[in-house]
Protein backbone atom coordinates (compact mmCIF):
# COMPACT_ATOMS: atom_id res chain seq x y z
CA UNK A 1 0.00 0.00 0.00
CA UNK A 2 1.55 3.34 -1.04
CA UNK A 3 2.06 5.84 1.72
CA UNK A 4 0.40 9.27 1.66
CA UNK A 5 2.65 12.07 2.92
CA UNK A 6 1.83 15.62 3.99
CA UNK A 7 3.33 18.61 2.23
CA UNK A 8 6.12 20.17 4.31
CA UNK A 9 4.91 23.68 3.48
CA UNK A 10 1.13 23.76 3.14
CA UNK A 11 0.22 20.56 5.01
CA UNK A 12 -2.06 19.09 2.33
CA UNK A 13 -1.92 15.34 1.61
CA UNK A 14 0.24 14.26 -1.34
CA UNK A 15 -1.28 11.42 -3.39
CA UNK A 16 1.09 8.55 -4.33
CA UNK A 17 3.07 9.22 -7.51
CA UNK A 18 2.82 13.01 -7.29
CA UNK A 19 4.82 15.79 -5.66
CA UNK A 20 8.56 16.10 -5.17
CA UNK A 21 11.11 15.50 -2.43
CA UNK A 22 14.04 17.64 -1.33
CA UNK A 23 16.80 16.31 0.93
CA UNK A 24 18.58 18.90 3.05
CA UNK A 25 22.27 18.67 3.92
CA UNK A 26 21.43 17.46 7.41
CA UNK A 27 19.49 14.51 5.94
CA UNK A 28 15.98 15.78 6.64
CA UNK A 29 13.53 15.05 3.81
CA UNK A 30 11.07 17.76 2.79
CA UNK A 31 8.13 16.69 0.63
CA UNK A 32 6.14 19.15 -1.46
CA UNK A 33 2.80 18.81 -3.26
CA UNK A 34 3.53 21.48 -5.90
CA UNK A 35 6.26 23.71 -7.28
CA UNK A 36 4.45 26.61 -5.58
CA UNK A 37 5.14 25.07 -2.17
CA UNK A 38 8.71 24.07 -3.07
CA UNK A 39 9.63 27.57 -4.29
CA UNK A 40 7.98 29.22 -1.29
CA UNK A 41 9.86 27.05 1.21
CA UNK A 42 13.28 26.68 -0.40
CA UNK A 43 13.85 29.58 -2.79
CA UNK A 44 12.00 32.34 -0.95
CA UNK A 45 12.22 30.91 2.62
CA UNK A 46 8.68 31.99 3.39
CA UNK A 47 6.86 31.32 6.64
CA UNK A 48 3.78 29.12 6.02
CA UNK A 49 1.94 30.81 8.90
CA UNK A 50 1.65 33.99 6.81
CA UNK A 51 -0.32 32.47 3.89
CA UNK A 52 -4.05 31.82 4.06
CA UNK A 53 -3.92 28.71 1.86
CA UNK A 54 -1.70 26.76 4.30
CA UNK A 55 -2.73 24.55 7.19
CA UNK A 56 -0.34 26.41 9.51
CA UNK A 57 -2.26 29.67 8.94
CA UNK A 58 -5.57 27.96 9.62
CA UNK A 59 -4.26 26.48 12.89
CA UNK A 60 -2.93 29.88 13.94
CA UNK A 61 -6.29 31.57 13.28
CA UNK A 62 -8.20 29.06 15.43
CA UNK A 63 -6.58 30.33 18.61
Amino acid sequence: MPQVFKCSFCGSPIPPGTGSSFVRRDGRVLRFCSSKCKKSAIDFRRDPRRFKWTEAWKLRQRR
